[in-house]
């Protein structure tokens, strides 16, 4: 709602000034709208105005997080298809006067603070954010206490995982509404629900039909979130929205003990699990999806995976297991027992391992993110399972895919049945009552002499029998019982996945894009193995979207747009699924890279069409075989050339990263006058890195040409040539003279008159990276060097000052000077002189 002269806020506002005694009486978390902001402004954090006995605007209690970033041309045209399947909410920016409404229609995510970001990180101009402000007070009448936040110091709960006094929490940053949902619940309106500073809260924003630019909160439609949204900002759970009701798995109490599966809004009855630790023991929620069996509309499941603590007979400690878990949606609890309670809740671990001798596997048991790869029918999709290892001593990640006809002849299998808690985990030999625990209500389950419409029908003997028996006997195991993907040697963990499925010349493949702890995303596309169930698998990228090492909370993809979505703590950022043109100008560099998305057409690395009608195209991203592309390779590509100098008894790197990671670097120099090239030998002084060639200490004889070479798949390359030169101690010494005792002669450039003090020159702040042995001469010699460039730069002016007076023209001769000073232009971090 915004008024009608187009400003932010509500028709109504009080604009005026806080009284004294207002202010004093607010705590620095309370600030509240006691004087708008001016028109079009927008705060830079959510502390302004909220300090010094001046606060200003809260309408939202948003803290650092909360907002929505809109970026021009991704949001028109969209379509079904690029619905993301998880519904959180993208915060991007800081506010404290309300929530920053520059949406993103459809494609929302979670995050917790930071600035609208382009392409890979870069930030995004703020005119081109075309922001809106609308008032959402969280809180509402519930702030009737100074300390909103202060309820578990109340409760003398101690150190529960909702109280402020821990040092985890501050009322700084908890204390306030930070937007955990975000769902499309149907053509005109979201869903939206935030913590509310403890007190979750949720109402519908209209966004208008296709092609509307309208964004709006109704206040009045402000209604509770208390097991639709977890309390707490940081708590693991997960979602989604199915005809009109909003199915959930979180902990809804303040102290974060009651966990549960949740079903709420509509206009059936609520519904949730029972607190028994036999259905659910301290869960963690990962992802929640609708996965119909067939056409039967009453035969469709909701589907949870979470990870959760279970105790075995045999140990006193607790192990964690990956589960998935589901539910009928059209269960309406029992009519005598398990009243509002589901009646069909039943669960199955999920197996991710590496099959090791003599049986024992190596298992990844904590859950970090699910994917779905739907199919055309969308009755099977594959189901892309991300883990991570729970031991400290052994850290990994493994990727397992899991078919849902697996999982649903789990669910179908026997039940597990134990004794008590000292005894193991069986399979139930005894009687299955009839309809079986788990099934829906409909045309399957009914017979000639038994209807059962709904839930509340069921015989109580088989609700009871549920209640019991909410765990499968056996596991679901991924595609080949093993993973696809197992990462060890990562120097960071994996935390997000998304998958998408590349048609290529030679079948399809699938591609996966990691996101790290670290702000990185992996490209990676895993190949079967000819007859066999190994696989095959290769880092295409690794790109550092985030300048910052931070861990990527959520990602999305949109294959409409082949644009990936990334989101982190700090910001948001879009990036292309393929880069091809970085691949290189040669046939050969383009498929060695074995990138599905590329291909060569006959001139140069382009996007892979399937439906192209090019000849010569080129691409073979599961053999890379380079015979094959020889004929085609042209030229070979560019070679970067470069004449590099180094002094003598210092250190000196010859840079050169491959294009493609999988291919191995080689090092070849050539001394004149001799035209045979020898293989660099690495030893104590020389390096060979990652990055290219490190002399530690340089001698004479280093100096001559040096090729990088690379070999991969048999095809050897040159994609660096450098010349290196060396500078002989002698020849410092003889240019640069020692000045009196021990000391450095005077190295600063003469001052003219009236000129203000000369900065520090910009080499010193490199010079620690020079070995100490004849440092004296280098800085002697940059000085000279940088004395020279200053003069000829105070020259140049000097002589177009007097053209100017001359009345010459000089702006036919700006490209020629500009290019003639850039080879002695000051570096960034430098000041201009």
């Amino acid at each position: 709602m915004v008024e009608k002269d187009g400003s932010p806020f509500p028709v109504g506002t009080a604009r005026r000034e806080c009284t004294k005694s207002e202010v004093a009486g607010l705590q620095p978390w309370e600030c509240h709208c006691c004087r708008p902001p001016e028109k079009g402004t927008i705060p830079e954090s959510s502390d302004q105005g909220c300090s010094g006995g001046s606060p200003g605007c809260l309408w939202v209690s948003v803290s650092t997080v909360s907002s929505f970033c809109f970026i021009p041309g991704v949001s028109r045209n969209m379509t079904g298809k690029d619905v993301p399947a998880s519904g959180h909410v993208l915060g991007v920016r800081s506010l404290g006067q309300g929530l920053e409404v520059t949406l993103l229609p459809w494609l929302a995510w979670t995050v917790q603070q930071g600035e609208c970001t382009g392409t890979c990180g870069q930030e995004m101009p703020r005119w081109q954010l075309d922001p809106m402000l609308f008032p959402w007070d969280a809180l509402g009448s519930r702030r009737t206490s100074k300390k909103p936040c202060s309820r578990g110091r109340e409760l003398g709960v101690g150190k529960a995982p909702g109280d402020l006094s821990s040092p985890l929490l501050s009322p700084q940053t908890d204390c306030a509404n930070y937007v955990r949902v975000l769902h499309p619940y149907n053509r005109t309106h979201l869903l939206a629900c935030g913590t509310g500073a403890f007190h979750p809260m949720c109402t519908f924003i209209y966004v208008g039909h296709r092609g509307e630019h309208t964004f709006s909160l109704d206040p009045a439609r402000v209604e509770t979130g208390r097991g639709r949204c977890p309390h707490e900002p940081s708590r693991a759970f997960a979602s989604t929205v199915i005809g009109g009701e909003l199915y959930s798995g979180l902990t809804a109490d303040f102290l974060g003990r009651d966990a549960g599966v949740f079903r709420s809004m509509g206009t059936r009855s609520a519904l949730r699990t029972e607190v028994d630790q036999r259905l659910l023991n301290d869960p963690k929620f990962v992802a929640a999806h609708l996965i119909p069996d067939n056409d039967d509309w009453d035969n469709d499941k909701a589907y949870f995976f979470f990870t959760e603590k279970v105790v075995e007979a045999d140990s006193k400690e607790h192990a964690i297991f990956s589960r998935v878990g589901r539910v009928c949606v059209n269960d309406a609890g029992g009519q005598r027992v398990l009243v509002n309670k589901w009646s069909t809740f039943n669960k199955a671990r999920l197996v991710c391992s590496v099959p090791g001798p003599g049986g024992i596997d190596t298992y990844f048991d904590e859950l970090e993110d699910v994917f779905l790869l739907r199919t055309k029918d969308g009755k099977s999709p594959e189901i892309y399972a991300l883990f991570s290892t729970v031991s400290h001593v052994f850290q990994g990640s493994a990727v397992c895919v899991y078919r849902m006809a697996d999982i649903r002849e789990v669910f179908n299998g026997p039940f597990a049945h134990r004794e008590s808690p000292q005894h193991r985990w069986g399979a139930y030999e005894g009687r299955v009552p009839y309809p079986r625990p788990g099934v829906c209500p409909s045309k399957t389950t009914n017979q000639p002499r038994q209807q059962y419409s709904s839930t509340k029908d069921f015989p109580d003997e088989v609700l009871h029998f549920a209640r019991a028996h909410p765990l499968m006997y056996k596991a679901v195991h991924p595609r080949h019982r093993r993973p696809l993907l197992v990462k060890t040697d990562l120097p960071h963990r994996l935390r997000q996945l998304v998958v998408d499925r590349v048609e290529a010349e030679d079948g399809h493949h699938d591609i996966l894009f990691l996101g790290t702890d670290a702000g990185s995303v992996l490209k990676v596309v895993v190949t079967q193995k000819t007859s066999s169930a190994m696989t095959e698998e290769v880092i295409l990228e690794e790109l550092q979207v985030f300048k910052m090492p931070v861990s990527i909370t959520q990602m999305e993809i949109s294959v409409k747009r082949q644009t990936l979505y990334v989101g982190s703590s700090l910001a948001m950022a879009q990036v292309r699924l393929h880069q091809c043109e970085s691949y290189g100008t040669a046939c050969a560099e383009c498929c060695l890279a074995r990138d599905p998305y590329c291909a060569w057409d006959g001139t140069a690395c382009t996007h892979y069409q399937p439906s192209g009608k090019r000849r010569h195209r080129r691409q073979d991203a599961r053999h890379s075989n380079p015979e094959g592309m020889k004929p085609h390779s042209g030229h070979g590509g560019s070679v970067e050339e470069k004449v590099l100098y180094g002094a003598e008894e210092n250190s000196t790197f010859l840079e050169c990263v491959p294009r493609s990671p999988q291919a191995s670097v080689q090092w070849f120099v050539q001394r004149p006058p001799d035209e045979q090239r020898d293989e660099v030998k690495t030893d104590e002084r020389i390096l060979q890195t990652e990055h290219g060639l490190l002399f530690r200490k340089l001698h004479r004889h280093d100096a001559g040409i040096y090729y990088c070479k690379t070999l991969e798949h048999g095809f050897t390359q040159t994609v660096a040539r450098i010349s290196l030169e060396v500078i002989a101690s002698e020849q410092l010494a003889h240019t640069f003279p020692r000045g009196r005792g021990d000391g450095l002669p005077h190295l600063l450039c003469p001052k003219p008159r009236l000129a203000p003090q000369a900065p520090k020159t910009w080499f010193k702040d490199i010079m620690h990276l020079i070995s100490s042995q004849n440092l004296r001469q280098v800085e002697e010699y940059c000085a000279h060097l940088w004395c020279s460039s200053r003069s000829h730069h105070r020259k140049s002016k000097l002589a177009q000052a007097k053209l100017v007076l001359a009345g010459v023209d000089v702006a036919k001769k700006g490209r020629t000077a500009k290019a003639h000073s850039e080879r002695n232009r000051v570096p960034r971090q430098a000041p201009a002189t």
